[in-house]
């Protein structure tokens, strides 16, 4: 990480470089972008800005109701932002069928009652690249990768008061938990945010602020027009 927040040179992580799709001897299957970081960073908005078809890895959360959902600590409620609350097989799955199909149906899940609300068709027209973007999308880099359909892994990161801001200001707006919830679990995310990006780059992310994570997006489709700026 340079010191404006931005990739070093030297971030991939072993057997992940932007364009890798580029070498791969099936044309025809598209390959995937990991896209990590914490709530808050900005995932949702820079996935939109790329282009890109998008797959909302949240949208794969546990329901409410599920036994194996973990608890935090008290076991007074459900830790939304623990790996075993997010169902990793169905999103290795999805993601699978879209880089050898095109197409796959995916949940779409309803935060503020923690239940799947229905299910939409996802498509991806042709594209080469698609962007998996998440919270938990750094749990899944080897996965992916071993299964032959990463073409990068890539955790934004930033300011943590920037991000606990917008994060409090998205979930309020969106209604997603109560504001008592929502302000305990936003100040142990701001504690937290520098050991959740630490976590994701250990699995295999490289870090970049939001300019440095659209120009690595557009070394790995150039033929892709991004603006950086």
């Amino acid at each position: 990480m340079t010191a404006d927040g931005s990739c070093h040179t030297g971030g991939s992580p072993p057997g992940v470089v932007p364009g890798e799709w580029l070498s791969v001897s099936s044309p025809s299957r598209s390959r995937v972008i990991l896209l990590a970081g914490p709530s808050g960073s900005g995932k949702s908005s820079l996935s939109a800005r790329t282009g890109l078809p998008v797959l909302a890895l949240d949208d794969f959360y546990k329901e409410g109701g599920d036994p194996t959902l973990p608890l935090l600590p008290g076991g007074d409620a459900a830790d939304w932002d623990a790996p075993g609350s997010w169902h990793a097989d169905a999103a290795v799955a999805a993601i699978s069928e879209l880089c050898e199909r095109g197409s796959t149906d995916t949940p779409r899940y309803d935060i503020a009652s923690s239940a799947v609300a229905g299910w939409n068709r996802l498509d991806l027209a042709g594209a080469p690249l698609f962007v998996a973007e998440g919270i938990f999308a750094a749990e899944i880099v080897e996965r992916c990768r071993a299964l032959g359909l990463l073409a990068d892994a890539i955790c934004l990161r930033g300011n943590p008061a920037t991000t606990a801001r917008r994060r409090f200001v998205r979930d309020l707006r969106e209604g997603r938990k109560s504001v008592r919830f929502l302000i305990r679990r936003g100040w142990h995310l701001f504690r937290a945010e520098r050991a959740i990006v630490a976590r994701q780059v250990g699995f295999g992310c490289a870090p970049c602020d939001q300019r440095a994570a659209l120009s690595r997006i557009a070394e790995a489709h150039p033929r892709m027009p991004l603006s950086v700026s």
